[in-house]
């Protein structure tokens, strides 16, 4: 059987209105949450330059590039 009743959560309890529903105590049941709070916190932007040790080639990766590729045909 499958009822459906309308509740309220208080901390780690569904509060429910109906009396009716104590006739089914102890047993197992699902909840679906019809309205739930939006999470909008924003993450914190990661430093990726803070991972990567600078150096000449990175300074000037486009000529590098453009070098690597000058001669890769024969």
């Amino acid at each position: 059987m499958l009822a459906a009743v309308k509740g309220i959560i208080q901390g780690n309890t569904v509060v429910i209105a109906d009396d009716d529903i104590r006739e089914y105590d102890g047993a197992e049941v699902v909840v679906t949450l019809l309205d739930y709070p939006q999470k909008k916190a924003k993450r914190a932007s990661v430093d990726w330059d803070s991972f990567a040790l600078p150096s000449e080639r990175g300074k000037n990766v486009d000529e590098y590039m453009k070098e690597m590729r000058e001669n890769d045909r024969l």
